[in-house]
């Protein structure tokens, strides 16, 4: 996989990063690939704690969906 800059990832590097920071907390989006597969490892970090959950590519689609409800359904409450 060839990332933005137009060369490819040294192993186990991501392909492409997302960072977002609200309030302490800060959201590592990082889309990787091993051997089964690309997916998406998202990290919280806050003051120095991480949590970390991998969401294969499979489910990429259907998360966003629920995601998108989601919002959708706080925005009207």
């Amino acid at each position: 996989m060839i990332n933005d800059s137009g060369e490819r990832p040294a192993a186990n590097e991501p392909l492409a990063s997302e960072k977002i920071t609200i309030d302490r907390k800060v959201f590592f989006l990082d889309l990787k690939e091993n051997s089964r597969g690309r997916f998406l490892k998202i990290t919280e970090d806050v003051g120095g704690r991480r949590d970390t959950i991998m969401l294969p590519s499979a489910a990429f689609r259907d998360f966003a969906d629920a995601l998108d409800r989601l919002i959708d359904l706080e925005g009207r409450l």
